[in-house]
C-alpha cells in the first residue's frame, strides 16, 4: 500500500481520492484549506487523515503527491514536495506559465522521482489502442490528424463560474482546461506541434469571458492537424481521426471504441468497443501511476511532454492574441 496526498479536493481531487482508493493499493490522505470541502471529503470517504496546509502534511511521510489545485500552483507546491523526496502526479495543464519547470525537472532528477502529469486522455483504452495501431505502422505514415469535440459544459460542471475556470491566469478557459487534453493525446499519437494558428471566441457560457469556443490549425513536423472545440453545444462529442497512407483510424472517445476504413468508399469498421464508467479512466490512470511508484513502468505523460503540451497552450493563447501563426 503506498501514501498518498491528495492537494485540493475541489472536483478533480475529489475524484483523484475516489479513484486512488478504488485501485485497492494506496491509503489516501487529503490538503485542503477551504475547512467544509475538506471536512467533507474526510467524511464521505472515511480518509484517515487530513491537513489544512501543505506545511502541516509534510511532517507526515508520503510515497506521492497529487497536485489538484489551480494550474498557476503546481510548480511552486510541486517543488516544495519534490524537495522533501515526494513523488509526484500533476494535474493538467502543468503551468500557466514555464516559470520554475527547469527547477522542478533538476530537483526530480536529483532526488530521482517518480513524476507524471495527470493528462487522462493517454488512459481512455481507445487511445492507447491508436497508439498501438500507429507504432505498428499497420495503417502505414501518417499524414494528417483532425479533431472535432464538445459538450454542454454547464452540465457536467455547473460550479464553473467559481472555479479555476473562470480566469486565464488560474488555467481557465476552453484552452488550458479542455483542448489541452486532445492537443497533449494527439502530441502522443502523432509527434509534438511545431507551429499552430489559432482562434477563439467567448461565445455562449454564463458568467465568465474566457474563450469556450476553439479552433486550432497545427503542423507536427510535416503533419497538418485541425482542432476544433466548444463547450456549449448539448451533444456530448468527442472524436478524434488519424488519416495514414494505407488507411485512417478514429478515436470516439464518447461511445468508447475505435474505428478503421482502409477501402475507398466503405463504410467504417468498429475495431474494438469498450465498457467504461466515468471513472474507469482515472482508476487506470492511478494504478498506472502506482506502477510508476513500484518501479515497474514510465509514466503515462512525462513532465517533459507535458512541458510541450503546455507550450501548446501558451502559444494557442498568443495566436489568438496576435491573429497569426507561432512557432514553437
Amino acid at each position: 500500500m503506498k501514501n498518498i496526498l491528495v492537494v485540493g479536493a475541489g472536483s478533480i481531487g475529489e475524484r483523484h481520492i475516489r479513484c486512488f482508493q478504488k485501485t485497492g493499493r494506496a491509503v489516501v490522505a487529503v490538503c485542503e484549506i477551504n475547512d467544509a470541502l475538506r471536512e467533507r471529503v474526510v467524511t464521505d470517504y472515511a480518509l484517515p487523515s487530513q491537513f489544512r496546509s501543505l506545511d502541516e502534511a509534510m511532517a507526515q511521510s508520503f510515497d506521492a503527491a497529487v497536485i489538484c489545485t489551480p494550474a498557476h500552483l503546481h510548480i511552486p507546491m510541486s517543488l516544495q514536495l519534490a524537495k522533501q523526496g515526494v513523488g509526484l502526479l500533476i494535474e493538467k495543464p502543468l503551468s500557466t506559465s514555464t516559470d520554475g519547470i527547469e527547477e522542478l525537472q533538476a530537483v526530480i532528477t536529483q532526488q530521482n522521482l517518480p513524476a507524471g502529469v495527470a493528462y487522462v486522455m493517454r488512459n481512455h483504452p481507445a487511445m492507447a489502442a491508436l497508439k498501438r495501431a500507429l507504432d505498428s505502422d499497420q495503417f502505414g505514415r501518417q499524414v494528417q490528424v483532425v479533431y472535432a469535440g464538445g459538450q454542454h459544459f454547464p452540465f457536467y460542471r455547473p460550479a464553473y463560474r467559481d472555479t479555476y475556470y473562470a480566469k486565464h491566469e488560474t488555467g481557465g478557459g476552453a484552452i488550458q482546461d479542455a483542448i489541452t487534453h486532445i492537443m497533449n493525446a494527439s502530441e502522443w499519437l502523432v509527434g509534438p506541434v511545431s507551429k499552430l494558428v489559432a482562434d477563439a471566441e467567448h461565445c455562449v457560457l454564463d458568467g465568465v469571458d474566457v474563450e469556450d469556443t476553439v479552433n486550432v490549425i497545427t503542423r507536427h513536423g510535416d503533419i497538418p492537424g485541425s482542432f476544433s472545440l466548444n463547450q456549449h453545444q448539448p451533444p456530448n462529442e468527442n472524436q478524434l481521426t488519424v488519416i495514414c497512407e494505407r488507411g485512417t483510424i478514429r478515436g470516439d472517445f464518447t461511445r468508447h471504441r475505435w474505428l478503421s476504413c482502409v477501402e475507398p468508399g466503405a463504410p467504417w469498421y468498429v475495431e474494438e468497443e469498450f465498457s467504461l464508467e466515468r471513472d474507469d479512466m482515472f482508476i487506470n490512470q492511478a494504478n498506472a501511476f502506482l506502477d510508476v511508484l513500484d518501479g515497474t513502468a514510465e509514466a503515462t505523460c512525462s513532465l517533459a511532454e507535458a512541458l510541450q503540451t503546455l507550450k501548446v497552450n501558451l502559444a494557442t493563447l498568443q495566436s489568438v492574441r496576435a491573429a497569426e501563426w507561432v512557432t514553437l
